[in-house]
């Protein structure tokens, strides 16, 4: 287990919105009664990015930006990807260890397999494996709906402060962190450790044309196909329940349970 500090805590928080994203406000809101805040975000949307990082050109920040900060926060932008923001803010700006690593608020859900496109969870992924207890805030927006218009009750907020403060005092179990996905309520209903849902994502591409550049042209879109739409105990069935959900990640990626299957396959 992580050992928790006994100073007033310190919480790194970015996301894959950019540094001005609401969902990243409310995020410092809901913890900085209680811990310094430090955020570093990217200076711009990054969404889909990940576990990417930018290895062929330079990444800077800038900052901090004593005009943004609403509730004591420090913040500062950065160039490259959430997890470019973490690896730069553990090395180069935090003053210490932090003892808890957020990502969020993200501006859509984060359910099922989406974790693995997620900037916001590559960021989450990327606190893992430094150690460092890390969790990732996501709420579940439906079509149409946008982040501005469905606010987050302060009773829901309240409660993500109250976890945070839990497992800054009780730590996570090594290489685990969690996916926290919110539904639209004003009013907490409680938290749902659960699992992911499988699902896949379905008509990917919608055709974009372009009459100055030859080749076709498409945008990324689709629909979500929740595959086990009737089980009870996945994340998807927390959020249409109006639970929080919580589904504890683990970075090791072995499927220990088919490793003898795959020796004799294969030997």
């Amino acid at each position: 287990m992580h050992t928790p500090s006994h100073t007033r805590p310190l919480i790194l928080i970015t996301n894959d919105d950019g540094y001005t994203a609401t969902g990243i406000r409310d995020l410092a809101r809901a913890v900085s009664t209680f811990a310094d805040v430090v955020v570093v975000a990217p200076d711009g949307p990054r969404s889909g990015a990940a576990c990417a990082i930018t290895p062929t050109v330079p990444v800077y920040y800038v900052g901090p930006y004593d005009d943004l900060s609403l509730d004591g926060e420090t913040i500062y932008s950065c160039s490259g990807t959430p997890v470019d923001c973490i690896k730069l803010a553990m090395e180069e700006i935090v003053p210490r260890q932090p003892n808890l690593i957020l990502s969020g608020i993200n501006h859509g859900d984060n359910a099922s397999v989406s974790c693995h496109y997620s900037g916001t969870m590559g960021a989450v992924l990327e606190g893992c494996l430094k150690g460092v207890p890390s969790i990732g805030f996501s709420l579940w927006l439906q079509h149409g709906d946008w982040y501005e218009k469905e606010p987050i009750g302060e009773d829901v907020m309240t409660a993500i402060g109250a976890l945070c403060q839990k497992v800054i005092e009780q730590g996570l179990p090594e290489e685990v962190c969690l996916n926290v996905n919110l539904p639209s309520i004003s009013k907490f209903r409680g938290w749902k450790v659960c699992r992911q849902a499988r699902g896949r994502w379905s008509g990917e591409w919608a055709s974009a044309s372009n009459p100055r550049v030859d080749g076709r042209h498409f945008w990324l879109t689709g629909s979500f196909i929740d595959l086990e739409p009737n089980a009870s105990d996945t994340d998807f069935a927390a959020l249409r329940s109006g639970y929080c959900s919580i589904v504890p990640i683990t970075i090791d990626m072995t499927a220990y349970n088919a490793i003898e299957a795959t020796n004799q396959l294969l030997l």
